[in-house]
């Protein structure tokens, strides 16, 4: 009897574990590296859209002390967002050719090298100057990010992993300011550059030190302006990069006078209005991380339309009632967590459009978001003067409840049919 038992013992304990043991720690090894991934880059698009929203609560410090009047000093503005989005349209096609981590690595060494090099600024033309060098770089983080993440995670778990990118990197916006206001508050603008340089070390030491296990696709023989005509030839993609585009007109907008609002209306500090406007990043990060649910449960376009509504119904809530602080705190979370949904559906949806050319796809997303960003802050800028803040939100609310209906049609006439399949089939929750 004894000896049954010693040999059954051996049998199931000594003996080695069965193979799919084996294969259950492999994916456990995977999860945890695609997690580190997507902090990673996450934290990389923290810093970046951080960096491109720093200078808005400076400005009037750095104007003081390089003696420059308003027009002037803004811009340092400019002079960062051109290269930026220009050069968002290049980055794509130099990843797809040479490949993602190698572009995004480089790239986040030399924007920490250009930040830093802002706070040698003694003039406004050499800030300006390294402010534009810093755009150029910054300009690669976000697209180049997407289509890493397109090339690591299969369709059906994409949409939470760009859910999640997208959530950590738009917490950045709010809390530039934060950041921002309170470094020059304690010392200088230079130290802001100094500290945004110091932070820009951590995701680009993180890069340098998961390098090995990152993917390296490359396409040398791939055309750089072919991949763009046929985004932009086919209706599907054509229709998508559209509602993207009207996204950012509208959305990004409506946030960049958010702060304004809060100063004009509620005489807040940059540091109280830091805190405030962080609720858009906050409910980015929380519906980053259930978007792909609520694919998976509703449909891509009924998750998009259900996105541009609610941020729609923000933009008319502080029209109406933004008067009320807890009623504006409330509108603008409300809006992060519309974007943040509307956003990574259809950045998933791109993503699908050009398999061997994932980094084109999304410069083109990039391009049409910041792209359109801008143009919607200077046109809301118009709005603002010649009819006031309030008329602003109920402008672009109802520009985005009319963008609710063009989407519902255009995603009604051509749906995602990988993605909505692919939904059907969830991966199993880690």
């Amino acid at each position: 009897m004894l000896l049954l038992k010693t040999i059954s013992f051996r049998k199931h304990i000594l003996e080695p574990p069965p193979l799919w043991i084996g294969e259950v720690i492999v994916h456990m090894k995977e999860d945890t590296l695609h997690s580190k991934i997507i902090l990673l880059l996450g934290l990389a698009g923290f810093m970046v859209v951080a960096d491109n929203w720093v200078v808005s609560p400076i400005l009037p410090v750095i104007m003081a002390d390089l003696h420059s009047d308003l027009p002037k000093a803004g811009l340092l503005i400019t002079a960062y967002m051109i290269p930026f989005g220009v050069c968002q349209i290049l980055f794509g096609p130099l990843a797809d050719r040479y490949g993602k981590k190698e572009v995004i690595t480089l790239a986040m060494i030399m924007f920490t090298l250009a930040t830093g090099l802002c706070a040698a600024g003694r003039s406004l033309a050499s800030l300006s100057l390294f402010r534009a060098v810093t755009g150029v770089f910054a300009a690669s983080v976000i697209p180049v990010s997407f289509a890493l993440i397109a090339d690591i995670f299969p369709i059906q778990q994409r949409q939470k992993a760009i859910g999640t990118f997208l959530g950590i990197a738009f917490l950045g916006q709010g809390m530039s300011m934060i950041i921002g206001g309170t470094i020059a508050h304690l010392s200088n603008w230079q130290g802001v550059f100094v500290a945004y340089a110091l932070l820009s070390l951590i995701p680009t030491a993180l890069l340098i030190r998961y390098y090995r296990q990152l993917p390296s696709t490359k396409n040398r023989g791939g055309n750089i302006l072919a991949p763009y005509l046929d985004l932009l030839t086919n209706p599907e993609s054509l229709y998508t990069y559209g509602i993207i585009l009207l996204e950012g007109l509208f959305i990004i907008g409506s946030f960049s006078y958010g702060g304004a609002y809060l100063a004009a209306v509620h005489q807040l500090n940059a540091l109280s209005i830091g805190l405030v406007m962080t609720g858009f990043g906050a409910m980015s990060v929380i519906g980053g991380r259930i978007s792909g649910k609520m694919v998976r449960r509703f449909g891509s376009r009924k998750v998009v339309v259900l996105g541009l509504a609610i941020t729609a119904g923000a933009d008319l809530l502080i029209w109406l009632m933004g008067s009320q602080i807890l009623i504006f705190s409330t509108a603008i979370a409300l809006m992060g967590f519309g974007f943040i949904t509307a956003h990574s559906t259809l950045v998933t949806r791109a993503s699908e459009f050009a398999k061997k050319a994932t980094g084109t796809a999304m410069s083109l997303v990039a391009f049409s978001f910041m792209g359109s960003g801008g143009i919607g802050t200077a046109i809301g800028g118009a709005i603002i003067r010649s009819h006031g803040l309030p008329a602003l939100y109920l402008c672009y609310g109802l520009a985005l409840s009319a963008t609710v209906l063009v989407s519902a049609v255009i995603l009604g006439k051509y749906p995602c049919h990988s993605a909505d399949a692919a939904a059907q089939y969830p991966p199993v929750d880690k």
